[in-house]
């Protein structure tokens, strides 16, 4: 394939994130980034949050944790753009996290089938250790009833890949067959907002327009 001339000013890129999805998706939009992962304790700050404080929105979590990423590897890095992202799932007022295992995952998605549930990404760009942007949206997602049978088919047939995705389903590949229907857009879906993204870094010059 033709490598698209996306030319970029110089400046450094950082993905300060491990997430094998936003590093494609980033690359294929024609991009040049280092990925360094944050080195922050996600269930430590998903812990410290009062979910319980009513002006806490589910995507101020979301925000929270992709801005402390971005700002931690910006910090090491401070001549760098750092980006940013995390995503969450909520359904009927539960926050999920990643399964740590098949065991969890099984038990994710019995919950979600039958439902709609929202995945809410947020991204953010840092530089010189302070968050300079920030954007977050969701999408909303309805997953048709499945036996369990068809699950545990599902998960034996994914593999361990699947424990990367809060919802433990790549829509991209096998976990299409999981939906009846989606609301929103398909980067937010996939845990990183992209369009509004590009239009930053075309905006703050990083990228041709």
């Amino acid at each position: 394939m033709t490598q698209f001339p996306m030319e970029q000013n110089g400046k450094r890129l950082i993905l300060g994130s491990g997430s094998a999805v936003r590093s494609r998706l980033l690359r294929d939009a024609g991009l040049t980034i280092e990925v360094i992962p944050a080195d922050v304790d996600e269930a430590a700050i998903r812990q410290a949050l009062d979910l319980s404080d009513a002006d806490m929105e589910p995507g101020d979590v979301a925000e929270i944790l992709a801005r402390t990423k971005a700002e931690t590897v910006s910090a090491a890095h401070p001549e760098a753009l750092v980006i940013g992202a995390d995503q969450i799932l909520c359904f009927e007022d539960r926050i999920f996290e990643k399964s740590p295992d098949f065991e969890t995952a099984r038990e994710t998605l019995l919950t979600l089938r039958g439902g709609t549930h929202r995945l809410i990404s947020a991204v953010c760009l840092a530089e010189n250790g302070d968050t300079v942007w920030h954007f977050v949206d969701q999408a909303e997602l309805t997953v048709r009833p499945m036996s369990e049978a068809f699950i545990g088919r599902y998960l034996a047939a994914a593999g361990e890949q699947v424990l990367s995705s809060v919802g433990v389903y790549q829509l991209e590949g096998l976990g299409s067959h999981f939906f009846e229907s989606i609301r929103g857009d398909y980067f937010t879906v996939l845990g990183l907002p992209l369009l509004p993204l590009l239009e930053t870094l075309r905006e703050r010059k990083v990228l041709q327009s």
